[in-house]
């Protein structure tokens, strides 16, 4: 029992140590400015890679969008560049090294430079990467205006024949009582004129019989 508190010492420091472990070997790729959500067109980006292992170099890699990985730069500890095709300089890329980061600077930010960028360092004879930063344009949200004006003409137009077929029905309607109004004047002209007739055929019938003496 007298061992327990030292042997809970014990264990206390090595998953102090063990967890500030981690924390050393933990690297990361951000946007220098952390307010920055997505880079516009033409934009100085800057980014910068935290590494746990500050005596190392570090490599610059960017994955596009379809996944494929480009070297873009290694830099020293001492801030000595490499370039692509061994070059010193490059006319789209800054690289520095700091006391405590990595930088790395898109000069005029393009289509071509969208992507996902990564820093690598080589410790141990082991490569080791850091997290990912993606860097997009933003995502256009507004509708094309074509969609609202063809919604907006087709409706204006089924307005148009819903009134022109309205006025039609009541154009109908309205002379339908007409119509038959006429129609049963008529018969009932008809109809007077045939008694009257035969009202006189009978009269004259009746006169013209001779009288008995």
């Amino acid at each position: 029992m007298a061992g327990s508190p030292a042997l809970l010492l014990l264990l206390s420091l090595g998953l102090c140590c063990t967890s500030a472990q981690g924390q050393r070997n933990k690297m990361e790729a951000r946007f220098l400015d952390r307010n920055l959500k997505h880079p516009q067109e033409g934009q100085r980006l800057e980014l910068e890679c935290l590494p746990y292992n500050r005596d190392n170099g570090v490599s610059w890699i960017q994955q596009d969008k379809d996944g494929t990985l480009h070297f873009i730069v290694y830099i020293s500890v001492l801030s000595q560049t490499t370039y692509p095709e061994s070059k010193t300089t490059s006319l789209r890329y800054d690289a520095s090294w700091t006391s405590y980061t990595s930088r790395l600077v898109v000069k005029s930010f393009t289509a071509q430079d969208e992507g996902t960028y990564f820093c690598t360092s080589n410790i141990n004879q082991m490569l080791h990467f850091s997290s990912g930063q993606p860097a997009f344009f933003p995502v256009p949200t507004t509708a094309a205006p074509t969609t609202h004006t063809a919604t907006t003409q087709s409706s204006q137009v089924t307005k148009k024949d819903i009134s022109w077929n309205s006025q039609d029905a009541g154009t109908s309607i309205e002379n339908t009582p007409r119509f038959y109004c006429k129609m049963v004047m008529w018969i009932h002209l008809a109809v007077t004129s045939l008694l009257l007739l035969t009202a006189i055929t009978i009269t004259i019938t009746h006169c013209q019989r001779p009288s008995s003496a």
